[in-house]
């Protein structure tokens, strides 16, 4: 409605929803815009859930660079996004380009989207050889051949159409309504519940969970966010002055505000403590400790002075 009225009162020509109800939306274009990008994807309403989740094709998914992952998500009607959009809106702060649709796809290529999309297996069944192949641990590449992936589908109609699934359902919304990854508050709720289901299921090595949970996601954002603190500007809050280096003066040469950092103690440590509990609790490679502890070294060297010393009165007799 709140388009409509645009259209009507500030442009001055007719209405193009006319929304009665909900149900009115299908049918009509909207533009799906994931968190930290600008680039936006055309899709089409076909219907509604009482689950607090987006259901859309994989495509679609993998096209706005939102990998299913429980993460928030977002979408707009198609005229919002046309009418309400202009680069004089944009911020001039860091980032301000993000969460904007600079960029609408209107056209789904698989071939263009993340692979992940493409590993999907579109059999109406599985064969009884992928059955054998799991007794005897093979490969998944070994079971490519036979398992009718959507990337050996890419650049004919079938990328799109007779894509099967092995177990049916009368209702899309059975299942949770709502995704524990925001149920649970805090990290470290979610990396205890990740593990316990991995604890639970036979087919799955705990330890092995704890250690890419810390490879590939904890250890780079530490490391990360060391590298970018001892990097970073410093900025005014007041006249959005960059500086590389503090002025002499200790506060903006502009306006004369009080300075601050862009990168603060808090991003750089918010992981340690969880990465060292990971790795006693679940008796990880000695390789693993080791990595933790550089980077714990790391962090005090960066953030204890040695010189200054906090002393009681008692400490001089």
């Amino acid at each position: 409605r709140f388009v409509d009225d645009l259209l009507e009162k500030f442009y001055g020509i007719g209405r193009f929803y006319n929304i009665e109800s909900i149900d009115d939306l299908v049918g009509h274009l909207i533009v799906g815009l994931a968190p930290h990008t600008s680039s936006g994807v055309i899709g089409r309403v076909i219907g509604f859930t009482e689950a607090q989740v987006g259901f859309a094709h994989p495509f679609y998914h993998a096209a706005k660079r939102r990998n299913c992952d429980g993460d928030e998500d977002a979408v707009m009607l198609l005229m919002d996004a046309l009418l309400n959009f202009s680069h004089a809106y944009i911020p001039e702060k860091r980032g301000g380009k993000m969460d904007l649709p600079l960029i609408v796809t209107t056209r789904v290529d698989p071939r263009e989207v993340d692979k992940e999309a493409q590993n999907i297996d579109a059999c109406l069944r599985y064969p009884l050889a992928f059955y054998e192949a799991t007794l005897l641990h093979k490969n998944p590449r070994d079971v490519e051949p036979f398992m009718d992936l959507v990337a050996s589908r890419l650049g004919t109609p079938l990328q799109y159409e007779m894509i099967g699934f092995t177990h049916d359902t009368k209702n899309i919304s059975g299942g949770p309504k709502v995704s524990s990854y925001k149920t649970l508050k805090t990290m470290i709720d979610k990396i205890d519940a990740q593990l316990r289901l991995a604890m639970i299921i036979r087919a799955v090595d705990d330890t092995d969970v704890a250690c890419k949970v810390l490879e590939r996601h904890f250890l780079p954002d530490i490391l990360g966010n060391l590298r970018a603190f001892s990097r970073q500007n410093i900025r005014c809050p007041f006249c959005n002055t960059v500086y590389r280096r503090v002025p002499l003066k200790g506060v903006c040469l502009k306006c004369g505000g009080k300075l601050t950092l862009t990168v603060h103690k808090k991003s750089v440590q918010k992981y340690l403590e969880l990465s060292k509990e990971l790795s006693e609790k679940y008796n990880l490679p000695e390789y693993i400790c080791q990595r933790i502890t550089l980077v714990e070294k790391s962090i005090q060297s960066l953030f204890t002075n040695e010189k200054v010393k906090i002393k009681k009165l008692s400490d001089f007799f």
